[in-house]
C-alpha cells in the first residue's frame, strides 16, 4: 500500500498562512484534500474548528465544504457560457443563500478582488489574473474561514502571480481567515507565507517560520479583522 500521508501531525493557528512545499507526489495535495474533506485518513485524525473530519457523514462534510471551505486551484474553472456574476453566485445557490442577499454578496467579493466594473464580462474577456481572481471571489463569497489554494500562480506569469499572492495575503489579514497554499515556488512561500511546511514521500520532514504574523500586520494598512473568530486550529495525524 502506497501512504501518501504518513504520520503527518501538524497544528495549523487560525489566520496563519501555510505553504505546503515538496517535489510531486510528496503529499502536499493529499494534504489539502484531507484538510477540505474530499479525502478521508485511512487512520488518525483532522480536526478543524475541533470537529474531526474523519468521523463526519458524507453529508456533514458537503456541508463543512460549502460553508466553511474556500478553494482555488491552478485551473481557474470557471463556467465560460456564464458571467463573472453568475460563476461568483454559484456558490450560494448551493447553500441556498436567500436570493435577495446574493446579489449584494457577488458584488461585494468581486468589488474586494478588484472586479467591481468587470460584473457582466465573461471568462473569455478576462485575462489570466482577472480569472483567477474571479476564482478567489467565488472561493469567498460563502465567507469561509478556510482558503485552501492548490498551486494558485502555476497558470500565470511571475508579475500576476505576485499580485494574487498579495491579494490572497491581504483577504488573510483583513478577513482574520486561515490559508493554506501548495505551491512549487520556494521564493513565493517564504514572501507571503508565515510558516514552511515541507513534506517528501508523505512526511513532514522540516517546518520553518518565514514570515511573523506582526512583521506582515506592520505593512498592511487594516489589520482589523472582521471576523476575529474565523480560521482553523487542528491536528494532522493522518494515513491516505
Amino acid at each position: 500500500m502506497i501512504r501518501a500521508v504518513d504520520g503527518v501531525s501538524l497544528t495549523i493557528d487560525r489566520g496563519e498562512f501555510v505553504a505546503l512545499l515538496g517535489q510531486s507526489g510528496s503529499g502536499k495535495s493529499t494534504l489539502l484534500n484531507l484538510l477540505a474533506g474530499l479525502d478521508r485518513p485511512t487512520s488518525g485524525s483532522v480536526v478543524v474548528q475541533g470537529r474531526d473530519l474523519a468521523k463526519m457523514s458524507s453529508e456533514e462534510l458537503a456541508g463543512y465544504r460549502r460553508n466553511d471551505v474556500g478553494m482555488v486551484f491552478q485551473a481557474f474553472h470557471l463556467i465560460p457560457s456564464m458571467t463573472i456574476t453568475d460563476n461568483v453566485e454559484l456558490p450560494m445557490r448551493f447553500a441556498e443563500v436567500d436570493r435577495a442577499e446574493r446579489a449584494q454578496r457577488v458584488r461585494q467579493a468581486l468589488e474586494r478582488v478588484g472586479l467591481g466594473h468587470r460584473l457582466e464580462h465573461r471568462p473569455a474577456e478576462l485575462s489570466g489574473g482577472e480569472q483567477q481572481r474571479v476564482s478567489i471571489a467565488r472561493a469567498l463569497v460563502n465567507r469561509p474561514s478556510l482558503l485552501l489554494a492548490d498551486e494558485p500562480t502555476g497558470n500565470l506569469d511571475s508579475h500576476t502571480g505576485e499580485d494574487i499572492l498579495n491579494l490572497v495575503r491581504d483577504l488573510s489579514l483583513s478577513l482574520g481567515m486561515t490559508v493554506v497554499m501548495v505551491t512549487h515556488e520556494r521564493a513565493l512561500a517564504e514572501r507571503y507565507a508565515q510558516r514552511l511546511v515541507f513534506l517528501a514521500d508523505g512526511k513532514v520532514t522540516s517546518v520553518t517560520r518565514a514570515n511573523p504574523r506582526q512583521e506582515l500586520a506592520e505593512n498592511f494598512e487594516s489589520t482589523t479583522r472582521t471576523n476575529p473568530e474565523a480560521g482553523v486550529a487542528g491536528t494532522e495525524e493522518a494515513r491516505a
